[in-house]
Formats: structure tokens, sequence, C-alpha cells
């Protein structure tokens, strides 16, 4: 897999230039974006940045983070709050996902999109409102393990860090394991239409779109 040196800023904008020439593979009047990594790179980040690429072209964005789609602690912490199978397929409520975020933007939707759903801090509902997202608006997803779900997304980007950039930098080693088997069973880097080298976060560098050839050759950031 080639890479090629890019900053944050043109990874962002050759993006949205992307995604505002496309069309929902879905058929449907909304763009829906995913920028897959673990908690240790900075998909959050690249989420806005992104955005606020796209709002700079007259489309309106909604971010929303995986962290408020968390499932409650007795079902999240059944088997331990440091279990590495449950991290990886029983901390995030895809169901929820699907009903309150995808869904309402499927071809013939409403638009109104729950932006969170559960406060792991309080652990308790966040009773946020609905927002509703125009014709024509973005949804841009960020959060770990969104690959794999069949989520239907238009564009896909994984922040992707080595064994041992992601072993320094996690803040939660019992996480790795799971993370290895996200490796093993979903295959980030081959199934994301863009991957993003993050393991120095000041020197990002990236593949190019998938199907559009190498990634273009830049002066080093």
């Amino acid at each position: 897999m080639r890479f090629e040196a890019i900053t944050w800023e043109r990874l962002a904008t050759t993006l949205a230039a992307h995604v505002d020439g496309a069309a929902p593979g879905d058929g449907g009047d909304w763009l829906k974006v995913g920028i897959d990594g673990p908690p240790a790179a900075p998909t959050g980040e690249t989420a806005e940045r992104i955005a606020e690429a796209l709002r700079l072209r007259g489309r309106s964005v909604l971010v929303v983070g995986t962290e408020g789609f968390l499932r409650p602690a007795s079902l999240r912490y059944e088997y331990g709050k440091r279990d590495p199978d449950s991290y990886y397929s029983g901390w995030f409520d895809t169901g929820a996902l699907w009903r309150e975020v995808f869904g309402p933007l499927e071809a013939g939707g409403s638009g109104r999109v729950l932006p969170d759903l559960w406060d792991p801090a309080t652990d308790r509902a966040t009773r946020s409102p609905y927002v509703e997202l125009p014709p024509g608006g973005v949804l841009v997803v960020h959060g770990p393990f969104l690959l794999g779900h069949w989520f239907p997304f238009d564009l896909t980007v994984h922040l992707r860090l080595s064994p041992g950039a992601l072993a320094r930098r996690s803040e939660d080693p019992w996480t790795l394991p799971a993370f290895e088997r996200y490796e093993n069973e979903v295959g980030p880097s081959d199934t994301a239409d863009v991957v993003v080298r993050a393991d120095d976060p000041r020197h990002p560098a990236w593949t190019g779109l998938r199907g559009q050839g190498p990634a273009p050759v830049h002066s080093p950031p």
C-alpha cells in the first residue's frame, strides 16, 4: 500500500471536494461519510475538519460521534469493565445508530437525526433534541469499529495506526486485543475508500481515493 504525505487541512479539502461532487449511493437526498479509527486516532478532529470544508462549499453537515451511542453500563460491563471482546462487539449500540441516524436519511426518510442517545458519564439518556438535516446535507460519523456493519456510507476513511503506535498512544491498553480482532476480521485498510496513516499526528500520509489511482505526490507538509 502506497502512502503519500499530506496535511490534515489538504486531506479535508480534498475529501470535501470529492463528497460535494458525489451522489448518494442509495438514491436518497443525503450523503454519509464514515471516519473510522481507534480513540488514539484523531477521528473527531478529522470529521470536524471535513465538515467545515463542506460548510464552506455551502453544504449542511451533521457530525455524529459513536461515543454518544454507547449501551448502558449494565450491558457494556456485563463481563467486566475491561473485557476486549465486549468492547469490540457489545459497547456500541449499532441498532440505535441504524434506527436514529441512518434510518431517517434513507431514500424517502424524514431527515430528523438524533445526534446522541446515551451519556456514559451519567449513564442516562441524553434527551437531546432531534436535528433536521435538510436534503443535500451530509452526515459525518466518526468512531471505532465503523466498518463491517454495512452502514450505508458513501465514503469511508480509516485512520490507521501501526500496532506499535496504537500501543504507545492508547489510554486503555486493555482494548488492544479488540483492535487486533478488528484488523483480522474486518481488515479496515482493505475495506475503506481512503486510508490515512496517522502514526505521527503531525505528519499524516494517505493512499488517495480507492479506485482513482495512487495518491498524488505532494511536497512534504
